[in-house]
């Protein structure tokens, strides 16, 4: 019986074993150095059409704050308690567009998980290994960065949805298309496109409209 009110009374205290700062500020680093590596293989190897390096700027914010919430919960059953609460009311209201994006969001929790924990090599181990998988997988891109090209087409020139590619393949040094979508009057087709210079970009826009004048040329830049 003794115990047990020992136990309750050190939960509601809210006794806490301490943290050694200078060990704390060795997970800092080292989080940081692990999140920008695979911010780096997001950027370098990504296929996502969003802004790849505005997005990876948020991954050592993501594992900093996981690595903290763990490092000062793990001190403290009372603070796991209350996690548990605090996390219940949590909504994530947008939604993630790409499932490449949600990848790279657990591989940057899962450091602030690890190095939270207290689990440094495992967690270094780990992120060098899906780093070289990230690689493995992307080995076959080229140096080059590709750009998004968006193209919206009216229900009219549909049917000229090759000859399109065509024009924009003669310009592009590399053309992968990422997505078609249609509607009863628009069509919309997004590639991945890289071009040698500005001249070749603005001289395969010059040939689109020339040819469809009601064509939409959108160019999303994402260096």
């Amino acid at each position: 019986m003794d115990k047990e009110l020992e136990f309750l009374q050190n939960l509601f205290a809210g006794e806490s074993e301490p943290i050694d700062l200078f060990t704390f500020l060795i997970k800092v680093v080292l989080t940081t150095f692990l999140s920008l590596i695979i911010g780096y293989c997001y950027v370098r190897f990504g296929n996502a059409l969003s802004n790849r390096k505005a997005l990876s700027r948020n991954f050592a914010l993501i594992a900093l704050t996981t690595m903290l919430i763990i490092t000062i919960v793990k001190s403290s059953l009372a603070l796991s308690l209350g996690l548990v609460g605090a996390l219940s009311i949590v909504r994530f209201r947008t939604a993630i567009k790409e499932p490449e994006e949600l990848a790279y969001f657990f591989m940057v929790i899962s450091i602030g998980l690890g190095i939270g924990a207290g689990q440094l090599l495992v967690t270094i181990v780990g992120t060098f290994c899906l780093a070289v998988v990230i690689i493995l997988l992307n080995r076959k891109r080229t140096v080059d960065t590709l750009q998004n090209l968006i193209i919206q087409l009216d229900s009219t020139h549909k049917k000229d949805l090759k000859t399109i590619i065509g024009l924009i393949e003669n310009g592009a040094t590399q053309l992968n298309l990422n997505r078609i979508e249609e509607t009863a009057a628009i069509t919309e087709v997004s590639f991945a496109v890289h071009f040698t210079d500005l001249a070749d970009l603005l001289t395969t826009r010059e040939k689109l409209q020339e040819q469809y004048p009601a064509i939409t040329f959108s160019f999303i830049e994402l260096s």
